[in-house]
């Protein structure tokens, strides 16, 4: 699952004592294993080998450009959904060929600066897009490649319903019962070549039956569109694979790959290219937010710790009702947990809520969390952080965001300084 495990009653993150990290660096701050990340990637290419994907890391789940660097280095092209992760990806060194971009909203100036950089692939989102790009295309003299997006209406049911994507009514895609006509009349443009297709039905997907159903439905499709007489050279098939918010809560990668290989090795042997574009699943898990308590109170019939982070940097448990496991870094040895969940069997825990300083009655982490009992500068792991943390995080109330660190081994390496309050003015100067 990952690298942060307890010894002796004390929290690390691969051979690094994450307690008196945070004496160095302070909190909160986003603790990312460069071990971990790398796992999950190579254990998913292994997963897929026999389709030989390109496997294109979702920047948006966590992009810091340290990290991107090194996915990037590991053999990863990079999935981008706006002008500025083209421009960490662009940093962090990946090559242009190996990005592909999603996004139903691609300003026109964004377009330009992907047809500049050569990218592999624009996954069209609808028909106003295409023309669009094809048009800034022409005008720019160059030839692009196109995936046009459809929608199968499968759906994972244990998707929350603002992740779930792969519906009819929804903002993202074409209905596949519209692709043939899209093609028809979009499929011969000499600027914009619509060779391929795209699927992303959501995130977290906790099963292969969602993949299987979706993939049918588009193999079906390839077959039609072949034979009107479009070439279709690649299937970018998404991402959305689950990670462990709990213990063992996500298949192995090889169960997902069980399902989907043996379908699409057919189109692999015609020469088509089979395309990934997983995130969470990479870097969730080798992530954790680390806070300390600043207040313990008792509230009626409630009892309290407040922390030093909150909504203003993980946003998921206000935003989604998302859990995440939670624990001290510093434990007795009868509280150390032997799994992460919901329900922790130890005697002597604490039921409490766990809230930050953000002046919102909605500023809460864990509501009714069993937790041992903590007190005033304790320090608070919040676990499966990295995707859908530090990318959303914000400077509401005028709280600096967090610093983040890169774990290597022994070592660790500050890979962004935590804000100050000059910079929170510095534009406005």
């Amino acid at each position: 699952m990952d690298h942060f495990q307890y010894q002796d009653g004390r929290l690390y993150g691969e051979g690094v004592d994450l307690t008196a990290l945070c004496d160095q660096v302070g909190t909160p701050v986003y603790v990312y294993s460069r071990q971990t990340l790398l796992d999950h990637y190579q254990s998913l290419s292994r997963a897929f080998a026999p389709l030989d994907p390109l496997i294109c890391y979702s920047i948006k789940s966590c992009g810091n450009v340290h990290i991107l660097r090194l996915l990037a280095e590991a053999g990863a092209g990079m999935d981008i959904v706006s002008g500025g992760e083209l421009h960490r990806a662009r940093k962090a060194g990946a090559d242009p060929e190996k990005i592909v971009y999603a996004g139903v909203g691609k300003t026109d100036a964004e377009i330009r600066a992907a047809l500049d950089a050569g990218i592999g692939y624009f996954n069209i989102e609808s028909e106003n897009e295409f023309e669009t790009i094809a048009a800034l295309a022409r005008q720019a003299g160059a030839t692009a490649h196109a995936a046009l997006r459809v929608n199968p209406d499968v759906y994972d049911p244990d998707t929350h319903a603002k992740t779930t994507t792969g519906r009819k009514e929804t903002k993202f895609g074409v209905d596949i019962d519209r692709a043939a006509a899209f093609f028809a009349r979009y499929g011969k443009d000499e600027h914009l070549r619509l060779d391929a297709l795209h699927l992303h039905i959501g995130s977290p997907i906790y099963s292969a039956d969602a993949y299987a159903q979706a993939i049918e439905k588009a193999l079906g499709l390839i077959d039609q569109l072949r034979a009107s007489g479009f070439a279709i050279a690649a299937l970018n098939i998404g991402g959305g694979y689950g990670a462990d918010y709990t213990t063992d809560q996500t298949p192995p990668y090889t169960l997902y790959a069980e399902r989907i290989v043996p379908l699409l090795r057919p189109f692999v042997e015609g020469g088509g290219k089979v395309i990934l574009e997983p995130g969470r699943t990479i870097a969730a898990n080798a992530g954790v937010l680390l806070s300390r308590v600043l207040y313990t109170k008792t509230g009626g019939t409630r009892r309290f710790v407040i922390v030093d982070t909150g909504m203003h940097h993980l946003v998921r448990p206000a935003m989604y009702d998302a859990f995440h496991f939670m624990w001290p870094t510093v434990v007795a040895a009868d509280f150390v947990p032997s799994q992460r969940g919901l329900e922790m069997n130890l005697a002597g825990l604490e039921t409490v809520d766990v809230v930050g300083p953000i002046c919102e009655t909605g500023d809460i982490l864990a509501s009714q969390r069993a937790l041992p009992p903590m007190q005033r500068g304790e320090v608070l792991a919040t676990f499966t952080a990295g995707a859908y943390g530090m990318v959303m995080a914000s400077n509401y109330n005028a709280m600096p965001r967090p610093a983040e660190v890169l774990l290597n081994g022994d070592q660790w390496t500050t890979i962004r300084r935590r804000e100050t309050y000059d910079d929170l003015t510095a534009l406005e100067e």
